[in-house]
């Protein structure tokens, strides 16, 4: 067996031993369920075989299924019948088999297990686990679009109350052992060095091996008479909704799902159960949580874009220059990961102030109890402002987050390469200008790159790597490699003016002031973009980074390009909130919306009269479809000119860049989700409503007759994909 190993020894004592051959971690796999149903039957069907114990010989004890196995399944490759039969599998034929085969089974719990593998512990008929805070249990499902299929929420309702079940399924949460045991998740915890002898002297004391739901006559207190459940059943679906603006089905197929099958037998249950998952696994939204959120992001933390023919490196000191909010930012993450960092500006105290910035944010997590003193003033002795440029010296790379102007950066490039060895690679954090511009200004454009990080940059968890024409495969691995030690996640493109992130995520906001030229109440706009997924509506994101931030930017391309230029949907609607209105946003006394001391934001009443409301307003759908449209249709532009060049850079980046409404997995998979056929011809309807920016270029069209899609249609289907 590839997956497991059964041993039997003379007390006529089984152990299973979980261990996937060339895998650092067990998961539920095809062979992993059909090697678990033949190990079950050898125990069941051998008299001499007292009991069993399941456990592990790698430090974990199970994390799950393979979800590269399931997003190749995910998302329509499976019918609902052949969806529903993937989960009864396991369902009835290993876990309900297991669970009534009549030898009792113990679950010798040595490391993390979720989701499947906590499934695994539920069937059995005891659970020891190890007393170690990182062996934490839970069934976290939902955060992948699905929900546990494996009789998971039947057997966690039963156990612990339908009430504490609905929380934990709902929010995914992992649980170490402590607070595991005081739930009932567990039955004992146990030092390490006793789990096994632990679990050995259970089933020594010849226990039973039915469960309470299998005893004739059982009756849950999970019924509708109980309080606790009429709370949770008449509460949760609005906070759902609340939550998740129906976007997302699984919250509520888990509420169902439990609502229903504790109303029912167990088996019966099993199969309400097992409908629920297989219609969640057939929806898009599954697919697309899976392929971007956990698959592509996966890859993209392992540098799946690194050039593979570099030496892996890191970066030891690090020169900062600029102690603004970026800058101090910059600096925070990189002296928490150990590096050393030269911090610069222009003087002393702007210097120490951007310092001061990483002292805030420790002195916070010391308090919060997230960090010792000592490992809080470790990391921010790590940190030296400067005003001397002399002191860069020795810096493997160099970051420039000075302010956005081209002269301004090739002052400081000219200036920090004076003094570097001539390994050193000098990076720049603009979040707009061409790399290929701002690299004239050095002596060694083979060793200038884009790192364009995000604000906040301690809570932001992306870096754009814009790769210039000149900039060289090592300058690109070795910028990979400090952003791995950064523990951050890259996306790779090419240069062009706005890079990726930043020229689709001003299409959104863009639009979103064009709606309100035409007419459309703000607050419609806002809620809909809202219903739609995103975390705030376009004005209020305006507010936060001032009109002024893409004004310039027009400007500043308008001044570049000059005929060429084609001015943004919302040029007037900018130009007047800044000349006319004069309300730039939020740091200057208010923009879209008024801030009211002591007193929650709300939308400037005058905005009505600046723009007047139509008579006739559109449908949210509608708007929040243009909103998702724009951004997807920029994407595909990208895509088609090079500037993106893997559509996973595409969907991980606009997640995790400005929001992009995880649901649909980004831009790319929102088209796939569509349809490519079915999105072009909705966004021609758009173009002759709302104008040629919603035209699809004819490269989309193309492949929409072709019926070509972005990503392959499946992954290979096998426990090793």
């Amino acid at each position: 067996m590839k997956t497991l190993r059964l041993e039997v020894d003379a007390d006529g004592i089984a152990v299973i031993t979980l261990d996937a051959a060339d895998k650092p971690m067990n998961v539920v796999s095809p062979q992993f369920i059909d090697e678990m149903i033949a190990a079950i039957e050898r125990i069941a069907g051998d008299a001499t075989i007292k009991g069993a114990i399941i456990t592990s010989g790698k430090p974990a004890f199970m994390a799950g299924a393979d979800l590269k196995y399931i997003l190749g399944i995910a998302g329509g490759a499976l019918t609902h019948k052949q969806a529903y039969a993937f989960s009864q599998k396991p369902s009835v034929q290993m876990h309900r088999r297991l669970e009534t085969c009549g030898k009792p089974f113990v679950a010798a719990i040595n490391g993390l297990a979720l989701g499947g593998g906590y499934e695994l512990a539920l069937a059995c008929h005891h659970r020891v686990i190890v007393d170690d805070p990182k062996a934490v249990v839970g069934l976290p499902e939902v955060t992948v679009g699905l929900l546990p299929g494996s009789g998971g929420t039947q057997r966690l309702a039963r156990m612990i109350g339908l009430e504490k079940a609905a929380s934990l399924l709902l929010d995914g949460r992992s649980v170490p052992p402590a607070e595991a045991l005081q739930l009932g998740m567990v039955d004992q915890v146990v030092p390490e060095s006793q789990l096994l002898a632990t679990a050995r002297r259970w089933l020594q004391g010849a226990p039973g091996a039915v469960r309470d739901w299998d005893v004739k006559g059982y009756r849950s207190s999970n019924g509708l008479l109980n309080p606790a459940v009429v709370k949770v059943m008449s509460e949760r679906p609005a906070q759902i909704a609340a939550q998740t603006r129906r976007n997302y089905p699984a919250p509520i197929a888990i509420l169902d799902c439990l609502f229903q099958g504790m109303l029912l037998p167990f088996d019966k249950a099993l199969q309400i159960e097992s409908k629920h998952f297989a219609r969640l696994l057939c929806d898009p939204v599954a697919r697309n949580l899976i392929r971007t959120s956990f698959v592509n992001r996966g890859e993209a933390g392992k540098l799946a874009r690194r050039p593979r023919d570099v030496a892996k490196s890191a970066v030891t000191r690090l020169g900062v220059l600029g102690a603004g909010m970026m800058g101090s930012g910059i600096a925070y993450v990189a002296a928490r990961a150990g590096i050393e960092v030269v911090l610069l500006d222009s003087s002393l105290e702007l210097a120490e102030k951007g310092k001061q910035y990483s002292a805030k944010l420790l002195d916070k997590a010391v308090e919060r109890g997230k960090r010792s003193r000592a490992s809080a003033d470790a990391i921010l002795a790590r940190i030296k402002p400067t005003t001397s440029y002399e002191h860069l010296a020795g810096c493997e790379l160099i970051i420039e987050a000075v302010f956005e102007d081209v002269a301004v950066k090739a002052d400081v490039t000219k200036r920090a390469e004076a003094v570097l060895d001539n390994s050193a690679i000098l990076a720049s954090n603009t979040s707009t200008l061409p790399i290929g511009r701002l690299a004239e200004a050095s002596s060694r454009p083979a060793q200038f790159i884009g790192l364009h990080f995000f604000s906040p940059v301690d809570r932001m968890p992306l870096v754009e790597v814009i790769v210039g024409a000149r900039t060289s495969q090592e300058t690109i691995a070795k910028s990979l490699d400090l952003v791995a030690q950064l523990r951050m996640t890259p996306i790779v493109v090419n240069d062009s003016r706005g890079f990726y992130t930043s020229r689709v995520f001003q299409t959104f906001i863009h639009e979103g002031m064009r709606m309100l030229e035409e007419g459309i109440e703000p607050a419609r706009i806002e809620n809909a973009a809202i219903a739609a997924g995103f975390p705030v509506g376009p004005l209020a994101l305006l507010d936060e980074v001032t009109i002024e931030l893409p004004w310039k930017i027009v400007q500043e391309a308008e001044a570049a390009l000059g005929a060429d230029f084609v001015r943004p949907c919302a040029y007037d609607v900018m130009r007047r909130m800044l000349h006319e209105i004069k309300r730039p946003g939020r740091k200057h006394g208010g923009g879209f919306y008024e801030y009211p001391a002591g007193a929650a934001k709300h939308l400037w009443p005058g905005l009505s009269a600046a723009f007047p409301p139509a008579r006739k307003q559109p449908a949210a759908e509608e708007i929040g479809n243009r909103l998702l449209y724009i951004q997807a249709i920029e994407t595909a532009r990208c895509l088609e000119e090079g500037v993106i060049t893997h559509p996973a850079d595409a969907d991980v980046g606009a997640l995790l860049g400005w929001g992009f409404p995880a649901w649909t997995g980004g831009p790319l998979s929102l088209i796939e989700t569509v349809g490519l056929e079915r999105f072009v011809a909705e966004a021609e309807r758009m173009a002759s409503a709302y104008g040629a920016r919603f035209a699809p270029s004819d490269w989309l069209r193309a492949r929409a007759e072709q019926g070509e899609t972005f990503y392959e249609a499946a992954l290979p289907r096998t426990a090793a994909a």
